[in-house]
């Protein structure tokens, strides 16, 4: 058997387990090594959610190292491939489907529930090229930064089509983000378009939280940047506002830890972008 049809048959038993033992109903039944979990929900009509597979879909991730797969960081200039247009996160099938499932009544909200940091976050500062005529930077390529015009497709798609008061959830990256997001990180006097609220793990480790303060200045339109800080996000929402509280813990290592509210944040309906509260 080769490593691929390997990888696929592993695939279809973790699905088939996972369907086994979480109350999903018949109709997601995974068949073999597919298995359907983006889809979208009504909350009445205040909100519509999104839920997002950028895994299953896919393209591979650019320039891995010799000799593994996976992901790296790399510059735009050592990695051209990082800028094709081609290159999807979502698979061209559910880009369709997100795309003409935005909800545009001016009174709702579009909630992007997707996996990881949907921001670019600059390593190094984009402005210094490495070559003519190729952005600098220097950037992850298993998150949307690995897939920036697949980004800035979903981003631009949302504005043509009047999305409304468009909130992207995510987490994966073991850090607090709060940003702007627009479909060009590189127009810097371009309105944000929407908000991203990225969350947390609860217990893993982060980044060193020097690394990410020495990249902020790369990366303005992120309002809010902690990789040192465990816990979770609250959100109220209303046909106003999207309200968010940073809860976070004093001691992860502690049963009984003391739990405070790290950073408070406003979104208003009809104005993109996070403000403190």
């Amino acid at each position: 058997m080769g490593l691929e049809s390997d990888f696929l048959a592993r695939r279809a038993a973790a699905y088939q387990a996972y369907w086994e033992h979480q109350p999903l109903p018949n109709a997601a039944r995974p068949r073999g090594a597919d298995l359907r979990v983006f889809e979208r929900y009504d909350w009445g009509r205040l909100a519509r959610i999104h839920a997002l597979d950028d895994r299953q879909y896919r393209d591979p991730q650019v320039c891995p190292p010799p000799g593994r797969g996976g992901s790296t960081t790399v510059t735009p200039a050592a990695c051209p491939a990082l800028l094709d247009a081609k290159r999807t996160m979502l698979g061209a099938a559910q880009e369709r489907w997100l795309a003409e499932g935005w909800r545009s009544d001016a009174g709702g909200w579009n909630l992007l529930a997707q996996q990881t940091l949907m921001a670019r976050f600059a390593w190094r500062d984009p402005a210094q090229r490495e070559a003519p005529d190729t952005p600098g930077g220097l950037y992850w390529t298993d998150g949307w930064d690995g897939y920036p015009a697949a980004r800035a497709r979903l981003l631009q798609g949302a504005l043509e089509r009047k999305a409304a008061n468009v909130v992207v959830l995510g987490g994966d990256v073991h850090a607090n983000y709060v940003a702007d997001l627009k479909p060009d990180f590189d127009d810097a006097k371009a309105v944000a378009t929407a908000t991203e609220f990225c969350g947390t793990s609860i217990a893993s480790e982060g980044l060193a939280q020097s690394r990410v303060d020495a990249a902020l200045g790369f990366n303005p339109h992120v309002r809010h940047a902690r990789s040192d800080q465990r816990g979770y996000v609250r959100f109220t929402l209303d046909a106003k506002s999207l309200q968010a509280q940073l809860r976070v813990l004093d001691d992860v290592r502690l049963a009984d830890s003391a739990i405070r509210t790290a950073g408070r944040f406003a979104v208003e309906a009809g104005r993109p972008g996070a403000q403190p509260a």
